[in-house]
């Protein structure tokens, strides 16, 4: 007998667009605005960003979790040399504002659109995010119930609270009436499939995969989406 799916719930970086361009393009254009103010910044590279990362959460442990914070800071320790404090200050909150809006500026996969129109006809539709993208300023937000980013859990995929404050969305749903779709091996499928919820596999870009559980059905083009949940899970 088919599975009652009640509730579906996405991942957003990487499963409903290509999130490296769009981060590049916001870093490029933030830089150099901030640069403009200040003159030349020593950025670094990923790997000092990442040093950076581990420092500022030794110092603050919500920043596991507070993309934006992260973000701000980072551009707080980078201009540490400008004075007075609130100019900095006031250049911090400036860039973060052109780096979020930048941010924003993406390309749906082709077919995201028509497949969640379709689903949010049948199914409670969820954004369950580690990153800080609003989906309510895109237009496909209107076919989304409720989105969950890590500030709001207060942890990251793949731990369970993205999971559990979805569920409180439907009264009394069980985590095997839940499909999470994402393409993250990880935070996505075995966070979900870790707690009983079905699993969906978006690999567009020919990941093999590499866990040692069961893998899970995959997809690679969002048009074939509604056919596969419509086979899968609809009596």
């Amino acid at each position: 007998m088919k599975k009652n799916i009640k509730m579906i719930t996405f991942d957003l970086d990487d499963t409903f667009w290509d999130n490296m361009p769009t981060i590049t393009r916001a870093e490029i254009v933030t830089r150099k605005w901030v640069e403009k103010k200040v003159g030349k910044v020593e950025w670094g590279n990923f790997d000092d960003f990442l040093n950076l990362r581990e420092e500022l959460i030794k110092e603050d442990q919500s920043i596991k979790w507070d993309i934006s914070k992260l973000r701000k800071e980072i551009f707080r320790k980078k201009l540490n040399h400008i004075t007075p404090i609130k100019l900095r200050d006031d250049i911090v909150e400036n860039a973060f504002d052109i780096f979020i809006n930048k941010r924003h500026e993406i390309e749906l996969f082709d077919g995201v659109k028509d497949a969640l129109k379709l689903l949010s006809q049948n199914y409670i539709l969820g954004v369950l995010t580690n990153g800080n993208a609003d989906i309510f300023k895109f237009d496909i937000g209107k076919y989304f119930k409720f989105s969950i980013s890590s500030l709001e859990a207060e942890d990251s995929k793949p731990n369970r609270a993205h999971f559990d404050k979805a569920a409180k969305y439907i009264e009394d749903i069980k985590f095997n009436e839940m499909l999470h779709i994402g393409d993250h091996q990880i935070n996505d499928i075995f966070g979900a499939y870790n707690l009983g919820i079905n699993t969906l596999w978006f690999n567009n870009t020919n990941q093999k995969w590499s866990q040692d559980f069961q893998k899970p059905e995959e997809f690679s083009s969002w048009k074939e989406l509604p056919k596969i949940i419509e086979n899968k899970y609809e009596r």
